[in-house]
């Protein structure tokens, strides 16, 4: 069989139909395929903070995503019990706002996208194995939507199917920085609870976030340390309403709203895989994942979307060799990805704070623009490690201001 594909892309939600498009407006082949159909959904924190969005506006989709009614989230809040830290993040790349879209609105729409590119879309299409060739990877064989069985070919193979990635476990990449679960997290969407951003609770061994999505709904999603999961999911309702007595008056506004959907909810570890090999590359939650407590899966897909298509052109145009070029989306991932991912299992743990944290967010809540860079750090427009700067520290201790360049 001859070649028929530059690129097969496995998964074509948040990462995989970003690089499905990608690739497609670059001018090469690229076939995208899933077991599901669109639209539909899928377990998610739903929010795309300011990096991701700025990436939808360069792709041309941000405007696509504000007419279909998700409302867009100017503020964040961070209510730590004794003290709370709310603001407007900073902007990044003219943008100065997140969405938490449904995933049956925004999957469907990066879908759309790829097949505009050109890409050959193939929905319910059951991915059944990597087909391999000298010790490189292939092609693919699958099944159609009526059982046929298809293998198809591709100079790369890149799995975007999520954590337990088809992909991944054919090829079986080294695997590192890994945490077990720590905390798990449950949600629903009530109606009647207002919420005008990205709000978070954070309680001792307890946190949650109210954030706005469509149709007028507010997904709260609430998390508890991974060793009550086994006991918590055999009544998730129970543990889910007495959380939230530890902020009474939220809890009570809670009372005055409806449920509109089941509890869904998991528990997953962290870890970092190596995203490429022989013919193959990996993206998205099968590439890099960590605790859901952030909610940096979709933003980090973008990014790593990006990041992989950029480094899969340059070689399939002959600018660099494949190893070159996928070594620096790897380096760019993990340089990029390593402190955020180090203050989400620190988040997670939902321990409280250490005294000396405790002391800085004291000092942060006094004012405004301390206040301004903890929420753009958390919304990811000021790096962590700008935020942490000694010398910083210092000027929030002290209640100065930090210059306006991170």
């Amino acid at each position: 069989m001859a070649t028929e594909y530059d690129a097969i892309v496995v998964g074509a939600r948040c990462a995989g139909s970003p690089t499905a498009m990608l690739l497609a407006r670059q001018g090469h082949k690229v076939l995208l395929v899933d077991k599901d159909h669109f639209p539909s959904d899928t377990l998610s924190t739903h929010m795309i903070h300011l990096p991701g969005v700025a990436q939808l506006k360069k792709w041309g989709l941000r405007d696509r995503l504000a007419v279909t009614g998700c409302p867009p989230i100017e503020r964040y809040s961070f209510n730590f019990g004794p003290m709370t830290l709310a603001g407007r993040p900073r902007p990044v790349d003219g943008t100065d706002h997140g969405f938490a879209p449904r995933r049956t609105v925004i999957d469907k729409l990066l879908v759309d996208a790829a097949a505009e590119a050109g890409a050959e879309v193939r929905e319910g299409f059951s991915a059944e194995e990597v087909l391999f060739e000298n010790g490189r990877v292939s092609g693919l064989r699958g099944r159609t939507l009526g059982g046929q069985a298809v293998s198809e070919r591709a100079r790369v193979v890149i799995g975007a199917d999520g954590r337990y990635s088809l992909v991944a476990r054919a090829v079986q990449p080294e695997t590192y920085n890994e945490r077990p679960p720590i905390e798990c997290g449950y949600y629903t969407y009530w109606s009647n609870l207002h919420s005008d951003g990205f709000d978070v609770f954070i309680r001792p061994s307890r946190g949650w976030a109210a954030i706005p999505t469509h149709d007028g709904l507010t997904l709260l999603v609430i998390g508890w340390p991974h060793a009550e999961f086994e006991r918590n999911k055999k009544d998730v309702e129970s543990a889910y309403l007495q959380s939230l007595e530890l902020a009474p008056e939220f809890a009570e506004r809670v009372r005055r709203a409806t449920r509109e959907a089941p509890y869904r909810g998991t528990a997953v570890s962290s870890y970092f895989r190596k995203p490429f090999g022989p013919g193959w590359a990996l993206v998205g939650d099968a590439a890099y994942n960590k605790d859901p407590v952030t909610a940096w899966g979709i933003s980090d897909a973008f990014r790593d979307a990006e990041l992989c298509t950029t480094a899969i052109h340059e070689w399939l145009t002959g600018t660099r060799a494949f190893d070159d070029a996928m070594r620096g989306y790897q380096q760019a991932r993990d340089e990029d990805s390593l402190p955020m991912f180090e203050l989400t299992c620190n988040f997670a743990t939902l321990a409280p704070p250490p005294p000396e944290m405790q002391q800085l967010l004291g000092a942060a809540a006094a004012t405004e623009d301390a206040q301004v860079q903890f929420v753009s750090m958390m919304a990811g427009t000021l790096p962590v490690p700008a935020f942490f700067a000694p010398e910083n520290v210092g000027r929030i201790m002290a209640g100065g201001r930090r210059p306006e360049s991170a």
